[in-house]
Parts: structure tokens; C-alpha cells; sequence
């Protein structure tokens, strides 16, 4: 009715309830993750019922079915019966009272669908709660009253914003059908640290994918696109589509390379099949090339974008064209939705490759891929709400995006880019549009690992070209590809945050140790500035921080964190630094004595970036 693209679909989802047992009164709840079937007390009987391997899809959704019931396919629902044998062998000799069987919602990822809708200002979504509406609607209920008022919740609920799936995505009936389909099936799975769905891959992929692939390439999925996870010195493990037969959807076709490589990593030690200390180290001593296509690219033009830019960002990037600064953008609470790097466009930009004409200022937008859907409705709305005359323009299925890293990097694009890359001609945070291969290319000097390099943004066309002289220009230096493994390991050395793993909307940048990011110094204007100034004003009291660890453990985030029995924070996000040879883990501490370790640990770990 509003033009709203709702991402779910709905299953035949059922219980039964046993006859009278005797002397179940006190029995417990139970919940057996290997049966995939629970056990709920009922008076003085059980309800039984779980998540089937093979669900049934309601096919025909009609809105004459309010209040109705299906029919039980007992077929479907005896291996819930035979899981609840196995716990309570009782069961075998009792009888069934009566049968539920009704529709349920069910989503991609088996979380709610809240938040304001992105097709329409106003509309909000509280739905898709996967059968699990009676555990998770006080909360979810408070939080959405409060988005609604307020213009969004108090606590982070990234995890269940309808922006974290893109736009792309939410009506394809094939990817919604498909992964809800396995996410229903794995709801009571044991949620390893590097799990991977298998359902409706290949969705979106750029152009490097298919020579990536031969590399051997294992890819990871993130907003529909595949990006390198790491790379398998075996061969090629390509990602294969997921299919179906019969009625029910059985999946087939999942006995293959990528599946094996996957299920070695169903741990929680150390994965003991790759090892992403060549790829670290060889950043670190040398040159890898990061494929990092996935990521948004967004032009910001018009009459009105340096007013814009000026709100949005917490950086000041307008600074002179050829700028490209590191910044974040907050919510009206000073919290942090975003972080970016945003270039400042010479005036016109009709040389820029992809860029939109323009006869005001222009500024190039890079976020990350996973989070892009949330940052282009955060910037698309704040400009409507301020009025402001500019347009925002998405070219990120248009252009490539390799980053060339390591101390080596310098000696390998002297060779490809027609442009002096000396300190002086080309300084760090600064980008220039130069010729690589023949083709007009933007080069960035930046680093998300803490290595001299460089992004190369590159039109869609000109990808294979401009990476294979990459190649062959590194071969001499021992060039190798690298994934988004190694830049977690590298970041988290470096103390850089993540996005939704570290930074979250209810930190400020003060709180996250981002406050170099925020021109307060400045009396510009933008959003979010007031909580700043006020939290400046008060001091903070909490602050994340980079902690290592001597024992060679790993760590995963959201581990609690005690002091002389105290608890005192969080983890946020942790992991191996292999040119530390140590356990890294970022924490949320209430406690400001862990501020003299953040400057203790990170001052320590590398020299400045060449």
C-alpha cells in the first residue's frame, strides 16, 4: 500500500502439546540446539516444537486466512517428535493433546525488521520477529516508540535496522526466499565466529571476482556482495549457487570445496586450515593488493553540498580540492553513524572518472560496503531534513576499488601510475586523478592497515586492465593478493576502528578515541556538535581502548572484562596481530585508568606511516 519493500516471507511453523505427564511440574525449559527442538512446560504437560530442516513455505498468502490454522504435515514434524524422544524418553509413550500449526514471518538473517522504512519518510517497520515476538517485543517495542519520537532508538539496534540489508536486495524474492530458508534451518546452530551463509550467493560481484577466484580466492558474503575473505593456497574454491527440489526446499549441491573450507572453521580455536600470517606480514614487509570493490562510492554535488558537507561531516573537508580526509557522521545525540573518508573534487569535476558534472562543489564519499546502505539513507535523509539543494548519486556498482599496501607499495605504482608518488609530490590524505594502464584512474594515499599505500578507485571497465600491470609491476617485489582477514588483523594492530564492530551509534567519537575527527576547534556548525562539546566539557566516562594479551588465545568480542574482580567494560572486537605475535582486543572500560594503556599500547606498536 505505500511502496514499502518489506523483506520477509512466511512458513508454516508448528507445536504440539502432550498429554498430562506425571511429575513434569518442575522440569526446566529446554532448548537442545542438536535437535534443533525445544521443550516448554504447558500445566502439567510439554509443548514441543523447533525449526525443521526442510521448512513448508506458504505459497498462496491470502487475507481471508486471519486467525486460521494449517493442517499438520507430521511428515515435516516427526523429527521434532524423535529429537524430543531422544531428551525426554517419556514422550514415546505419551500422547499428543492437541496441534498448532500456523504462518509465520520469517527474514534473511532470523532478526526483526524495524526502523524507518527507506522508500518513505515516516514509515516505520516492527515485524519479521521469526516466531520469536513474545521474547523480543518489550524491548524491540520500547526501542521503536523511541526511534518514532525521537528519530532514533536509545541502544544500538543496527542488528535489526531494515538498512542493513540493501536496497537491492529486499524485493528480490530469490535471495529472500533462499536465505530465510537457511537461516530458518540453522536458527538453533551453534554461531561460529567465521560462518558464512551458503544460500542465494553471487548475488552481487565486482569486477575482479572471476580472475580473484582463480587465485583461490574464499569469499565472504557482505550486503549481497563477494569480497575476499582470505586466499586458499590449494586452488580455486568458488562460491556455487544453492538450489532446491521438491516441496519443501531440500538444499542440495552444498558438498563442494567452499563448503569444506567453511566447515573447518566451525571453532572456536585458531581456524587450522589457512594461515593469514603470510598475508599480514607480507603487508607489513612488503605489497599485497586488497580488493575492497564492495565498498559505497558516492558523489555529494550541488548548489548547496559544501553546506552539506559541513553538517554531515565531523571532519572539515573543505579543505583545498585534492583533499582527502578520514571523518564521521553523527546522530542528533553525538553518536557516531558512520565513519568515511571524504575527497574534496576540483571545481567542475568534468575530468574525474564517473563524476558528475557540476558547477559548485563536489565531494567523493568511500564507506564501507557492508554498512553502505545505512550510510546513504542516514546522508539522503539529513539533507532532506536540513533542506538543502544538492544530490547524492550512487556509483558503486560502476567502479573497482583496489588498495595497494606495504613499504614496498611506492616501488610498484612508480611503475603503473603516470604521477611523481614522492612525499612532497603526493602526500598522505591527499588523491589525484592519474593514468594507470591507460585508463583515468583516482589514486588515494591512504591506509586502513597503517602502511604506506595507495587506493586505487577505478571505472568498471578498466578493473582487469589496471590490476593485472599491478601484477605484473609487484611480481619482482613478491606481490600476493590479500582479504578482509588480513585487514582486520592489520587494522586492529594499528588501533583502527570498524564500524559496527568497534564504532557504534551510541559512542561518540570522544568516547571511541576518534576526537582528531571532530573540528571542534573550528565554530562550524554540524550535527551532533552540542553532545560533544557538552561531553568535552564534563569529561568521559568510558572510552574505548586497545588492550593485548600474553596468552595466545582467541577472542571474538563481547567478552565481559573483569578487574581485581570487578567488572569494568567489554570487548568490542578482537584478534590475532601476527606482527605482534599477540591477541588484540578492543574494550569498552567504565573505568578511565585504562585511558594511560590506549596511549601505552598503540604509541608503541608502529612508526608513523611513511
Amino acid at each position: 500500500m505505500a511502496g514499502v519493500k518489506v523483506p520477509l516471507i512466511a512458513m508454516h511453523h508448528a507445536y504440539v502439546v502432550t498429554e498430562r505427564i506425571e511429575g513434569i511440574q518442575n522440569m526446566p525449559n529446554v532448548r537442545d540446539h542438536d535437535a534443533s527442538v525445544y521443550l516448554r512446560l504447558q500445566g502439567d504437560a510439554l509443548s514441543v516444537g523447533g525449526y525443521e530442516q526442510n521448512p513448508i513455505f506458504w505459497e498462496e498468502v491470502s487475507d481471508k486466512f486471519a486467525f486460521s490454522l494449517f493442517d499438520l504435515d507430521w511428515d515435516v514434524f516427526m523429527q521434532h517428535i524423535e529429537g524430543a524422544i531422544n531428551r525426554v524418553p517419556v514422550l514415546e509413550q505419551t500422547g499428543i493433546k492437541s496441534t498448532v500449526c500456523g504462518p509465520e514471518s520469517f527474514t534473511a538473517d532470523h532478526k526483526p525488521l524495524m526502523g524507518e522504512a527507506p522508500e518513505v519518510r515516516g514509515f516505520f517497520l516492527g515485524c519479521g520477529f521469526n516466531s520469536a515476538g513474545m521474547m523480543l517485543g518489550g524491548g524491540c517495542g520500547r526501542e521503536l516508540a523511541h526511534w518514532i519520537i525521537h528519530g532514533r532508538p536509545e541502544k544500538d539496534m543496527y542488528g535489526y535496522d531494515i538498512r542493513r540489508f540493501h536496497s537491492s536486495l529486499t524485493d528480490n524474492k530469490r535471495w529472500i526466499r533462499e536465505r530465510s530458508h537457511e537461516s530458518y534451518a540453522k536458527n538453533y546452530s551453534v554461531v561460529f565466529p567465521f560462518d558464512e551463509p551458503l544460500a542465494s550467493r553471487n548475488m552481487r560481484k565486482d569486477p575482479f571476482h572471476q580472475i580473484l577466484t582463480e587465485e583461490g580466492c574464499v569469499f565472504q558474503e557482505r550486503h549481497g556482495w563477494e569480497r575476499p575473505g582470505w586466499f586458499n593456497k590449494d586452488g580455486p574454491a568458488p562460491v556455487k549457487d544453492y538450489d532446491y527440489y521438491g516441496a519443501y526446499g531440500i538444499r542440495t549441491n552444498i558438498n563442494y570445496k567452499y563448503n569444506e573450507l567453511l566447515g573447518k572453521e566451525y571453532t572456536f580455536n585458531f581456524p587450522p586450515h589457512h594461515d593469514i600470517k603470510s598475508e599480514c606480514l607480507s603487508c607489513r614487509h612488503g605489497v599485497v593488493v586488497f580488493n575492497m570493490s564492495y565498498f559505497g562510492k558516492f558523489y555529494l554535488t550541488g548548489p548547496d553540498a559544501k553546506k552539506a558537507a559541513d553538517w554531515l561531516f565531523t571532519a572539515d573537508v573543505n579543505k583545498k580540492p585534492g583533499s582527502t580526509v578520514y571523518t564521521c557522521m553523527l546522530n542528533r545525540r553525538g553518536g557516531a553513524e558512520a565513519d568515511l573518508t571524504v575527497s574534496r573534487l576540483e571545481p567542475g569535476a568534468a575530468n574525474l572518472p564517473l563524476a558528475p558534472e557540476s558547477d559548485g562543489d563536489a565531494y567523493y564519499l568511500a564507506v564501507g560496503g557492508g554498512v553502505a546502505e545505512h550510510n546513504w539513507n542516514h546522508i539522503r535523509s539529513v539533507i532532506q531534513d536540513r533542506g538543502f539543494r544538492c544530490q547524492l548519486t550512487d556509483h558503486s556498482e560502476d567502479m573497482g576499488m583496489i588498495s595497494i599496501q606495504g613499504p614496498k607499495s611506492r616501488e610498484v605504482l612508480q611503475e603503473v601510475l603516470d604521477s611523481d608518488l614522492s612525499n612532497n609530490a603526493f602526500p598522505f590524505s591527499t588523491h589525484k586523478v592519474v593514468s594507470a594502464a591507460g585508463h583515468q584512474v583516482r589514486a588515494m594515499r591512504l591506509s586502513f592497515v597503517g602502511e604506506l599505500g595507495w587506493e586505487l578507485h577505478i571505472p568498471r571497465d578498466a578493473c582487469i586492465p589496471v590490476y593485472r600491470a599491478v601484477m605484473a609491476a609487484g611480481a619482482k617485489h613478491g606481490i600476493i593478493n590479500s582479504g578482509y582477514r588480513a585487514i582486520d588483523s592489520l587494522s586492529i594492530e594499528k588501533g583502527y576502528r570498524h564500524w559496527h564492530a568497534d564504532l557504534r551509534p551510541d559512542d561518540t567519537p570522544l568516547e571511541a578515541g576518534l576526537g582528531f575527527t571532530c573540528k571542534l576547534r573550528s565554530s562550524i556548525p554540524f550535527q551532533g556538535r552540542e553532545r560533544l562539546e557538552k561531553q568535552k566539557e564534563e569529561g568521559l566516562k568510558r572510552h574505548i581502548v586497545c588492550f593485548t594479551i600474553d596468552e595466545k588465545i582467541p577472542m571474538f568480542g563481547l567478552e565481559a572484562v573483569f578487574r581485581n574482580g570487578v567488572p569494568v567494560g567489554h570487548l568490542r572486537r578482537a584478534d590475532y596481530g601476527f606482527f605482534i605475535d599477540k591477541t588484540i582486543k578492543n574494550e569498552l572500560p567504565v573505568a578511565l585508568w585504562s585511558l594511560v594503556l590506549l596511549v601505552l599500547l598503540t604509541a608503541s606498536l608502529f612508526p608513523s606511516i611513511r
